[in-house]
């Protein structure tokens, strides 16, 4: 570990996470034995190739499943024992989801979309002002089938801030967007982890990504293969897409 990250405070302590799946008498091997750390307000890119573990490391970081074996602490609270109701209170209270697929209510307009989040947290932003984080303020009264691909992304994203998370989860954001759209998405997620402070991972097969994060981790069979420190991030603007 470098000076400047024992410095700085671990959100994420994961130390030896495995997961199997039991597929009929196949036991498949979707982790094995990952070590990582994840820091306070930094902005790390997961890369890997489809079937290397990406998805689930980050569905087990944000809480959505359990760890095989292996150690998971948030903060001081252990993730690796915790039953489903205190896991359910760690994703309402701790973290923003951002999934490829938008997941819009198409009877609800942007407003009412993040409204879903404000009305259950215990200290969320108005969805106005979300929406505005976004770009979206001119929109906000919009149905999903009113608005882009790209603006529904940004819906997604300014419902999962709204709750003012510590953690955002972005599970291919860009991917089911043009290149246009995509970048737009990007400087939003780049936006929200540089004046919020929230700490942000986002996993992707897209290697253009990975020069806009603080670090980049790779995930090769379902284990880490490589960290790399970026020097300086890019700005998405400028990703050769």
């Amino acid at each position: 570990m470098s000076s400047s990250e024992s410095a700085r405070e671990t959100v994420f302590r994961a130390r030896a996470i495995s997961k199997t799946y039991q597929m009929g008498e196949v036991i498949i091997h979707a982790l094995r034995g990952v070590d990582l750390d994840l820091y306070a307000g930094e902005l790390v890119v997961m890369l890997g190739a489809s079937g290397s573990g990406k998805s689930t490391l980050l569905n087990i970081l944000g809480g959505l499943d359990h760890a095989s074996e292996g150690e998971l602490t948030y903060r001081d609270q252990d993730l690796s024992r915790a039953s489903d109701a205190q896991l359910t209170r760690f994703r309402r209270d701790h973290v923003g989801f951002v999934f490829q697929f938008y997941n819009m209510i198409p009877s609800l307009t942007a407003r009412e979309n993040v409204a879903i989040v404000t009305d259950i947290a215990a200290d969320p932003m108005r969805p106005e002002q979300a929406l505005d984080l976004v770009g979206l303020a001119d929109r906000m009264d919009h149905f999903p089938s009113q608005l882009s691909g790209g603006e529904q992304q940004r819906v997604a994203i300014a419902r999962a801030i709204a709750k003012r998370p510590a953690v955002l989860m972005c599970d291919e954001p860009t991917g089911a967007l043009d290149s246009k759209n995509g970048i737009r998405v990007l400087q939003v997620i780049e936006q929200i982890n540089e004046e919020i402070g929230t700490t942000t991972a986002i996993i992707t097969h897209n290697e253009v990504i990975a020069s806009m994060a603080d670090r980049v981790i790779r995930l090769k069979d379902g284990r880490v293969d490589e960290v790399q420190r970026n020097p300086t991030r890019a700005d998405p603007a400028d990703l050769n897409w």
